[in-house]
C-alpha cells in the first residue's frame, strides 16, 4: 500500500485529495487544515515547505506564495488508515489568512455561541491583495 494512498481521497478535479493537517511541531497546537493532492504532497517533499491543493481555486497553494507566511515542514506522518496527513511544521507569520496564529482561533460555548478566543497577528489587509 502507498503511503499515503491518494487511492482512497476524495475526488476533485486536482485529482484525489487527502486531508492535511498543519500542526506546530514546537508547541503541537493545530494550525489548520487543507487538502493535499498527490503533487503536493511530492512538492512538500521535495522543497521541504507545505504545499496543499486549493480547491476554490482549483491549483496547488504553495502555502505563504503572497503572505509570505510559509510553513517549513519539519516531519511528516500519516495516519493509520494511510488516508491522512499530519504535516509538523515551523511557521513564519500567521496560519491563518484572516491573521490569526491558528485558522481554529473561534471558541464555541456549551450553549453553541461562540468568540474569538486568540489575538490577531497581523490584519489581513496588509497582507494580502483584496
Amino acid at each position: 500500500m502507498p503511503i499515503p494512498n491518494f487511492a482512497k481521497g476524495t475526488a476533485s478535479a486536482g485529482g484525489s485529495l487527502l486531508p492535511a493537517i498543519a500542526q506546530d511541531a514546537t508547541s503541537g497546537r493545530v494550525l489548520m487544515f487543507a487538502w493535499m493532492n498527490e503533487e503536493a504532497f511530492r512538492e512538500s517533499l521535495k522543497t521541504g515547505y507545505a504545499v496543499y491543493f486549493s480547491r476554490s481555486r482549483g491549483k496547488l497553494w504553495r502555502k505563504g506564495e503572497t503572505s509570505g507566511h510559509q510553513q517549513k515542514v519539519i516531519e511528516i506522518r500519516v495516519d493509520c488508515d494511510a488516508d491522512a496527513i499530519l504535516l509538523r511544521i515551523e511557521q513564519t507569520g500567521a496560519a491563518c489568512h484572516e491573521g490569526f496564529e491558528s485558522c481554529f482561533f473561534r471558541q464555541v460555548a456549551k450553549d453553541g455561541s461562540s468568540r474569538i478566543a486568540d489575538e490577531r497577528l497581523v490584519d489581513p489587509a496588509t497582507v494580502y491583495d483584496k
